[in-house]
């Protein structure tokens, strides 16, 4: 098992109470000596229930990664960091862009500053979006493609990715980069769609109400949170990992008026209107986007293994026995 690697290693996840950070979090419980900090503010990702079974026994610390002093703190004799922590909304991000320059450009330069002074030697993985890449030019789209953000979260989110890569090319900092697509399951944010469209669908067809499609024929491709944290794990484990950027992704590409259909085909019931994009959204839609993830699949050996409806069966699942927390 791939967790093995980690027996005894000091882990520091940034955003750690948030979705896909909770998920390594939980994975590597009773391994590794792990430390989360995330700020819970309530804006973004982060949420108790997320660590409920794990908090007692980690140390978890309360803090927001702008804050430099707790930042130099943290990274001191880590083996590894999973750098999840960031401003994910690409609607907050145009109406706020200075947050989000603060959390997803400037904090990232400030952690890797003080990994160079302070702890040199650490593994940093930094959780990146398919965002980056704009309006594809053609699909499905690998790591070359050109970089063309569409909203400001895009241009904050490649300079946060930039950053790890000069560090690692230039301070020889072991950095990873994953720009990932569509990520969902237990633990996501489902009270608004800040994080993820499929998050919203998800309490209205547990309340029993009608979700909104918009568009409807966009293709995309979704990934399950457990493949994500296996791409996490992989990634940070292997040195040839070092300096690299990978795309995750599908070959099970869907249009969203197909998921939609398939959320209900799991619950057992629902219905959905398709209507027109918003135009504030509409400026900043990417169209058409999948990824080509051949290349964390030839060297890590990576592929999802959670298909669309055994992964919308279990994220209903959960939220049915846990919304309380989420709702």
């Amino acid at each position: 098992m791939i967790e093995s690697n980690f027996k005894d290693k000091k882990i520091c996840i940034t955003g750690g109470a948030g979705f896909i950070g909770s998920a390594i979090a939980n994975r590597l419980f009773g391994i590794a000596e792990i430390t989360i900090v995330d700020s819970l503010i309530p804006e973004y990702g982060g949420n108790l229930h997320n660590i409920e079974k794990i908090k007692d026994h980690i140390k978890f610390d309360i803090a927001d990664v702008r804050e430099k002093d707790v930042i130099e703190n943290l990274v001191k004799d880590m083996d590894y960091i999973f750098n999840m922590a960031g401003q994910t909304s690409h609607m907050d991000s145009m109406t706020d862009p200075h947050t989000d320059l603060e959390i997803n450009a400037r904090a990232q330069l400030s952690i890797l500053e003080a990994i160079r002074q302070h702890n040199p030697k650490v593994k940093i993985i930094f959780a990146s979006t398919r965002q980056i890449y704009g309006r594809p030019d053609n699909l499905p789209v690998d790591e070359s493609h050109p970089i063309r953000p569409v909203d400001v979260n895009g241009i904050n989110k490649n300079a946060g990715e930039q950053y790890h890569k000069l560090y690692n090319d230039v301070y020889g900092i072991q950095t990873s980069i994953l720009r990932l697509t569509n990520t969902y399951g237990p633990g996501m944010r489902v009270k608004d769609a800040r994080q993820t469209f499929v998050g919203i669908w998800i309490q209205k067809i547990l309340k029993g109400e009608d979700f909104e499609v918009w568009g409807g024929d966009q293709l995309r491709d979704f990934n399950y949170v457990d493949d994500v944290v296996d791409a996490f794990l992989k990634v940070a484990i292997n040195k040839n990992a070092n300096g690299e950027i990978f795309n995750l992704g599908s070959n099970e590409v869907i249009t969203l008026n197909e998921l939609a259909d398939a959320l209900i085909d799991v619950h057992g019931s629902g219905n959905y209107k398709i209507r027109n994009f918003p135009e504030d959204r509409k400026k900043i839609d990417i169209g058409d986007y999948y990824s080509d993830y051949s290349k964390i699949n030839e060297l890590l050996e990576w592929h999802p293994s959670v298909n669309i409806k055994e992964g919308l069966s279990k994220t209903l699942d959960y939220y049915r026995q846990h919304g309380e927390h989420y709702l």
